[in-house]
Formats: C-alpha cells, sequence, structure tokens
C-alpha cells in the first residue's frame, strides 16, 4: 500500500493510500496510533463513509431499492488518490466508481484532508453532492489509540476527562450491537471522568450522546496525553475488541449511528443522517491533539 508522510518539528504523521487512514503519529519518539496487530484489530484509524456502524442484515433501502453495504461503509477499503500535498497537509480524494454504485448510488466526492498545527493534527471532511437528487450520508473517525503509552504502566491506570462537566446518554444496543432505543443516562466520575478498563466492552462498544466535544486519553502516572475535539459529531464511541485486554482504546466521533434493531433502513428518512442537495459541499474537521 502506498503511504504518505507529512511532519513538522514536533509530530510526524503517516497515511495510508487505502481508505485515506493514518497509520502512525508520533511525537518524542512515542507512537500514539495502534499499529494494527490482527491479534486484536487490524485496522489503524479508520475514516466510516457513507455510513457509521452497521445495517441490519446488511441492506438498506434506498427510494424502493435494496442495496446491501459492510459495517462503516466502503470508503476504508478504497484507494484515495492524493489531490494535493505539502510538508506539513496532504488532501486525499474519493468519487464514485462501479463498485461503489453497486453499494450507494449516488456520485459524489469525498476529501479527507490532514494538516499538522503544532503538536495537532486536523482532519478534515468535504462531501459534495454531484448527483442529480439528494444524497443522505453519515460520517466519522474510527482512531485507535495504543494503551498504555508510557511502558510499565497498565490499560487500567489510563482515563478519559471531558473538558467540561457533562451529563452523557449512553445508546442502547440489542444484543446483536443494533439501536434499541433505550438511553440511559451514563454517570461521569465527577461529571467528567471514565475510567478505563477491559471489562466495559465486553458487550462491545460505549456510545455517548449529549456530551462535551473535547475528550482527553490520560494517566496521572504519565505525562503523555491524547486530546480530541470535535465540535460537529454528535455521538462518540469508546471501543476495542470484547472480550480480550487489548492494549488500545478507540475514540470515535460520529455523526450518526448504526441501523436499529429488526429494522432495514431507508436511507432518505434515516433521521440522523447529513442530507445535502444537488451541488451543495458538507464540511466538518475534528483535531487529535498529543502531548
Amino acid at each position: 500500500m502506498q503511504t504518505y508522510t507529512i511532519a513538522n518539528n514536533q509530530i510526524s504523521v503517516m497515511i495510508g493510500q487505502t481508505g485515506a487512514e493514518p497509520l502512525s503519529l508520533i511525537k518524542d519518539g512515542t507512537e500514539y496510533i495502534w499499529q494494527g496487530d490482527p491479534t486484536f484489530w487490524k485496522s489503524h484509524a479508520p475514516i466510516l463513509f457513507p455510513i457509521c456502524g452497521r445495517l441490519f442484515d446488511g441492506k438498506y433501502t434506498w427510494r424502493g431499492k435494496t442495496y446491501e453495504m459492510n459495517q462503516h461503509g466502503f470508503a476504508r477499503h478504497t484507494d484515495f488518490s492524493v489531490k494535493e500535498q505539502t510538508r506539513e497537509s496532504i488532501i486525499l480524494i474519493l468519487t464514485e466508481d462501479e463498485k461503489s454504485l453497486q453499494q450507494y448510488p449516488v456520485h459524489f466526492t469525498l476529501e479527507v484532508s490532514y494538516h499538522l498545527n503544532g503538536s495537532s493534527l486536523e482532519i478534515s471532511f468535504l462531501v459534495r453532492n454531484e448527483d442529480e437528487e439528494p444524497m443522505h450520508f453519515g460520517i466519522g473517525g474510527h482512531p485507535g489509540f495504543n494503551v498504555p503509552l508510557k511502558k510499565g504502566l497498565k490499560f487500567s491506570d489510563y482515563y478519559l476527562e471531558f473538558t467540561e462537566e457533562c451529563r452523557p446518554a449512553r445508546v442502547g444496543f440489542t444484543p446483536d450491537c443494533f439501536l434499541s432505543g433505550d438511553d440511559p443516562e451514563y454517570i461521569l466520575e465527577g461529571g467528567r471522568k471514565i475510567r478505563l478498563d477491559h471489562a466495559m466492552f465486553d458487550e462491545d462498544a460505549v456510545f455517548l450522546k449529549h456530551m462535551c466535544r473535547e475528550v482527553t486519553l490520560k494517566s496521572d502516572l504519565d505525562d503523555r496525553k491524547v486530546t480530541l475535539r470535535y465540535p460537529k459529531m454528535n455521538y462518540l464511541g469508546i471501543w476495542h475488541k470484547p472480550g480480550t485486554e487489548a492494549p488500545y482504546v478507540c475514540i470515535e466521533p460520529w455523526t450518526s449511528l448504526q441501523a436499529r434493531g429488526g429494522v432495514v433502513e431507508e436511507m432518505t428518512v434515516k433521521s440522523d443522517l447529513i442530507t445535502i442537495i444537488p451541488g451543495e459541499t458538507y464540511r466538518n474537521k475534528w483535531t487529535i491533539m498529543v502531548r
């Protein structure tokens, strides 16, 4: 797979052509991005488009016709082209092709931009509707981070801390990980903290809504930190492979969620999807900052 590197005097980032996925983020000799050990999870930080999550029975309908699409959409398995690159930034681009049209009958442009700003990686999404009909889609990030970041520490030495106190709800899942419609309050320690524990993922991901839009992965025993800012993302997922002691955690800002349990969704009316009219452009920006 072709890779591209951008760097400044603080961090270095490697991006893969397939999926426009960050493969590495290094600061002061520390690798922050999960390196894809297939024992636990072979990916690193995939981009999710045109859906986030899974479809019931792997299917959805669009204006009376049924289509099939795998979990998180096709962008993460598709080769992007480089639109432009400088020492500290890169823009990768994806458009429809014969294979994508069989899954998603839309003419579109997706641009994923990476720009370094000090010790921050700024990630921008641009989606343009090149079709003659309204376009409905979801988009999100799925970055995995090494935990622990410091040798000698344990996974449970780390926690997630929101910048402000908040009272999120936990998105309810059925046993097979579709939406249940039951979204209870998720109690945070001191209104801000989630302490990491492998067992918290035994029933798969923890997904939150109505949460603060900035969160930091940290430990009281480690100076290293990872902060995510996602001002235009409505949902935040926290995950690693269930039933394991995997040494990473994914912190996932999404614009939309998976399907409801037992429902083959009609894309044109799924309430959490983004809709843009022909010729319209959608933009979203989020940031990963390492310290």
